[in-house]
């Protein structure tokens, strides 16, 4: 037994940074000013997750573009929100039963010109599904990234894979990514490899939400902030998140006067389809 957990410390010494307890990570690392993040890109104006998507958003004065991660049958991360390519693409199952080569013949925006005809663009035709590794090659240092991780049982390889990649482009020395999932278990994968990422804690309630100093001091463990669903907190829930050092960055707030008073109640960044117009005025 204990050769076998030599071994295994052994083996996560390049990924998890060694066997030894991570420290705490420090909220500085995000910047207090208010940010604003293009929800899968600028998805109510072009096809959620592809490049136009992303572009158009930092055209629109995003701050950060979000990228959900999926994994491919040969185990290659791409951006894509659902397990199932049914939604936003022309082909049927799940991402996982595809292989990269696969699912770059999916058309990914033909699908938006028929749903949200205001916004149709004939360039939206045929875009492809991209990887991770040409989301950062084509933009590079020049964006920031706002990167979720999903489904970890699923995907085991996916936090080692996504760490590689980042520290091939540079990213994390650069501070140009912040890494954000519903899993717990994903993100103190990262942090005890990387700690310099941010990370940031996603909740998901049924009800109305209510912060315990149990769940403050276990979340600072490993992350600088949360994200909840806007619809589910309150004044008193973002002033206690906030007194507690955390970040606070809920989803998907889509209303200008909604927006307005979760800043009057003291959040510090916010997911938004509708990057643009009312970006500049997000941010005073």
């Amino acid at each position: 037994m204990k050769q076998k957990t030599l071994l295994a410390c052994g083996f996560l010494i390049f990924f998890m940074g060694g066997c030894s307890k991570s420290e705490p990570p420090d909220p500085s690392i995000i910047s207090d000013s208010f940010i604003v993040i293009g929800h899968r890109g600028a998805s109510a104006y072009a096809p959620e997750h592809t490049i136009a998507s992303y572009q158009l958003a930092r055209d629109l004065g995003a701050d950060y573009i979000e990228i959900d991660l999926q994994m491919t049958k040969d185990n290659v991360l791409v951006a894509m929100h659902d397990q199932s390519v049914d939604r936003t693409t022309n082909g049927i199952g799940s991402v996982e039963s595809h292989t990269l080569a696969e699912i770059k013949r999916l058309d990914a925006g033909s699908w938006f010109n028929k749903k949200f005809p205001l916004y149709a663009d004939t360039n939206y035709k045929f875009l492809s599904v991209p990887t991770l590794e040409e989301i950062f090659y084509y933009f590079g240092k020049e964006a920031n990234y706002y990167i979720e991780t999903k489904s970890p049982d699923k995907y085991p390889q996916m936090e080692e894979k996504l760490i590689r990649l980042l520290r091939k482009y540079d990213l994390i020395e650069e501070h140009k990514v912040i890494i954000q999932s519903f899993s717990e278990k994903s993100l103190k994968q990262i942090h005890a490899a990387e700690p310099k990422i941010p990370l940031i804690q996603l909740l998901s309630y049924q009800r109305p939400a209510k912060l315990t100093k149990s769940e403050i001091k276990k979340w600072k463990q490993y992350a600088v902030g949360i994200g909840p669903n806007y619809q589910m907190i309150d004044e008193a829930y973002i002033k206690m998140a906030r007194r507690a050092g955390l970040h606070v960055h809920p989803y998907t707030v889509n209303s200008k006067q909604e927006l307005d008073q979760l800043k009057k109640w003291g959040i510090t960044g916010v997911f938004t389809d509708l990057t643009g117009s009312l970006s500049e005025n997000w941010k005073k």
